[in-house]
């Protein structure tokens, strides 16, 4: 599976690139804390996959707390058809650590 490092992302975010990114946290923790993301919980993407179905053939980016949880959501999206689904490697803590 495909994987962005926080370095890469951050550097994209820097350079005020468009960027799908897809939060697949609870609630609650994308209330405490977010990167600009959308957030889709995990157990809603089947559900609400048609909301994302523009990005089928775009890049797309995943992440969660530690990297689980978007890694599942990367072969769920994956198996849907999407072509470019990257997970943050180490999740949003890693995004905070580094």
């Amino acid at each position: 599976m495909k994987e962005i490092t926080v370095q890469e992302l951050k550097a994209r975010q820097a350079n005020n690139e468009a960027l799908n990114i897809i939060d697949v946290r609870e609630q609650w923790e994308y209330e405490e804390d977010n990167i600009g993301a959308q957030l889709i919980q995990l157990g809603d993407i089947p559900s609400k996959i048609s909301e994302i179905e523009n990005l089928k053939h775009e890049e797309v980016i995943v992440h969660c707390k530690t990297g689980g949880r978007s890694g599942r959501a990367q072969k769920y999206l994956i198996s849907q058809g999407f072509t470019n689904v990257l997970n943050l490697a180490g999740g949003i803590e890693e995004y905070h650590a580094s």
